[in-house]
């Protein structure tokens, strides 16, 4: 399997994030990707290729242009009030508060294009953000083009970025943006299972009053964990998307035997819903050792996911997403795709 990596995905680089309502050290960090495919050379898993550059036309498919405009202007913008380091926000607008006129503060404009204070800007968030974004678009070209799967290192994550804001450590919805590639390439039906931990409410957003876009996520009760506020099972699409969005949402401590329950339900919504291609949101944060998770899945469970995603029998673009135990984050990835390509 082709592993599609740029270390411009590195230059984002946070130092701290806002957790737990104190300051701490950041958990999304560059060694989370260089551990990861340091795992792949040692494997043989495959060739790791740079991404191929898409501009930004395939990112305006999903995100708003006032948006992407606010990424690659922040830096300048954040400086010129005289700002450095990283950039929180602290002020968002709301319930009753306005989203329009657009705030032209820089800390408004941070609360107006945010949804959390834990995923820090800096200077080059959005340069890696692109190359993520690029590697996504380069997996999904090569499954169009032939290949049965595909792996994008994406770094920092994306399926928690909604069209018009960003939060949960991910800028550009990486996912997303593959899966409408696809569509406009010709795919008739895309599904996108997210097996993150956290609920992919960016992605469940942007697809949730389409039916040409199937979008499953299994992970943690939002009563209990983040993203809190969508993710329940009664959340199933609206208009033409009505009956395209399934949710499962799982206790904390779920192991295996619960979560591979799930897997099998979302797998026969896969299959009567016959997509041409399968985007898979490849979060790794159900391990048992993840710091910031309360899952139970073990390595070994990794290796049953692959086999489990391999049974669906479908052209499949792998995008990566969390995963915070960065001692075992390359074998877990790994353990997936090595079992998906019947090598484990």
């Amino acid at each position: 399997m082709k592993t599609i990596f740029s270390p411009v995905q590195l230059a984002h680089d946070p130092k701290h994030e806002i957790s737990d309502g104190m300051l701490k050290p950041a958990v999304e960090i560059p060694s989370r990707a260089e551990i990861v495919r340091s795992r792949i050379l040692e494997t043989g898993l495959g060739e790791i290729l740079p991404p191929e550059e898409f501009g930004l036309d395939p990112l305006a498919r999903v995100h708003a242009a006032d948006y992407l405009t606010f990424l690659e202007s922040f830096w300048e913008r954040w400086t010129n009030a005289g700002r450095s380091g990283e950039a929180f926000p602290f002020v968002w607008p709301v319930r009753e508060l306005r989203t329009s006129p657009v705030p032209d503060h820089i800390d408004g404009l941070l609360g107006r294009y945010s949804f959390d204070a834990g995923t820090p800007l800096g200077e080059e968030t959005w340069f890696a953000a692109r190359a993520s974004a690029d590697a996504a678009l380069t997996a999904a070209k090569l499954v169009a083009g032939g290949e049965r799967a595909a792996f994008a290192l994406c770094r920092p994550p994306g399926h928690h970025a909604h069209g018009g804001f960003y939060g949960g450590y991910c800028f550009l919805n990486n996912a997303a943006i593959a899966a409408q590639w696809l569509r406009d390439a010709g795919a008739e039906k895309v599904a996108v299972l997210d097996v993150d931990y956290h609920h992919g409410n960016g992605t469940q957003a942007i697809f949730y009053d389409r039916s040409d876009v199937l979008f499953l996520s299994l992970h943690a009760d939002p009563l209990e964990e983040y993203p809190y506020f969508l993710g329940h099972a009664d959340e199933t699409g609206e208009g033409a998307g009505e009956g395209f969005n399934v949710n499962f949402p799982l206790p904390l401590g779920t192991d295996w035997a619960g979560w591979s329950t799930a897997l099998k339900a979302a797998a026969d919504r896969i299959s009567r819903f016959a997509p041409d291609t399968l985007v898979v949101s490849l979060g790794l944060d159900a391990f048992e050792r993840d710091p910031i998770s309360k899952f139970r899945l073990t390595s070994e469970d990794f290796l049953r996911l692959g086999e489990e995603l391999a049974g669906f029998g479908l052209p499949t673009v792998f995008v990566m997403e969390g995963g915070y135990a960065v001692d075992a984050l390359g074998v877990n990835c790994v353990n997936v795709l090595s079992a998906f390509d019947g090598k484990a």
